[in-house]
């Protein structure tokens, strides 16, 4: 087992305690960089949360992470990039060997985590559950927040998701999707009409969805100014971003 590259240590306060964040911790080959929120205690499930399309953006994450670990959970939230040439997929990889080899070292349990993402990261994360285990790993439930289900798809990743679903031969897991109403970016159709799908085909799904955007689901709000999302403000995505964290517990309690 080989030691991470320690990243800067902060602690934040929280209605249950001093939680931990270690920010730019080193993994894989790439050079990427990737942040853990350890919860205030001994964490009660072990989360890997994948950003969207959007290029190192686990600081869009930061806030949904440091609510799920206020929860209980140990949330660990990588950079990567979909425009590598490989479309990012070693860099997702070598996040997931990360999460196996180092989960342990804060108290979370690999074998039993959670897979979450959002945008395009919800999408990767349905894809590595329907596609054969890799190294033997599988995650123990999948979290997708406003991925696209219906049409997207490419060769590492399969086909669409909707597809991919009643052919593979990948056993079960619980699946809790999120989505929202106002989502301009990917349609709420896409959850809503893989749910039953995914459902029809023997996968435990929850569905719920938010009146709100694209970013508020993970506790965000796009900045015009910044092109940027930042932490949201707003009443619907303060909400919204409540529901996801408090997902990301419940599919860690299936996990189980």
């Amino acid at each position: 087992m080989t030691s991470p590259q320690v990243g800067r240590v902060c602690g934040m306060s929280g209605t249950s305690g001093v939680m931990e964040k270690i920010m730019g911790v080193g993994y894989g080959r790439s050079g990427m960089l990737l942040d853990v929120h350890r919860p205030p205690g001994q964490p009660t499930g072990t989360v890997l949360l994948w950003h969207g399309r959007g290029k190192q953006e686990r600081d869009v994450l930061a806030p949904l992470a440091a609510r799920a670990a206020e929860l209980g959970l140990l949330v660990l939230v990588p950079d990567w990039r979909c425009d590598a040439p490989d479309s990012g997929w070693s860099q997702l990889h070598d996040s997931v060997d990360f999460l196996r080899e180092h989960a342990g070292d804060w108290g979370g349990d690999p074998d039993r985590a959670v897979l979450a993402g959002w945008s395009l990261g919800a999408r990767a994360a349905m894809a590595t559950a329907l596609r054969p285990a890799r190294d033997g790993w599988r995650p123990a439930a999948v979290v997708g927040v406003s991925g696209n289900y219906l049409t997207s798809s490419d060769p590492r990743m399969g086909p669409a998701a909707a597809v991919d679903i009643a052919a593979t031969e990948q056993s079960p897991v619980p699946l809790w999707l999120h989505h929202g109403s106002l989502d301009a970016v990917v349609d709420v159709r896409s959850s809503r009409e893989f749910t039953p799908v995914a459902r029809a085909h023997g996968w435990p799904a929850h569905y719920r969805e938010s009146p709100t955007d694209h970013a508020g689901v993970v506790l965000a709000e796009y900045d015009r100014e910044l092109r940027r999302c930042r932490p949201a403000t707003s009443e619907h995505a303060v909400s919204a971003g409540e529901l996801t964290a408090r997902m990301l517990t419940g599919a860690a309690a299936s996990a189980g």
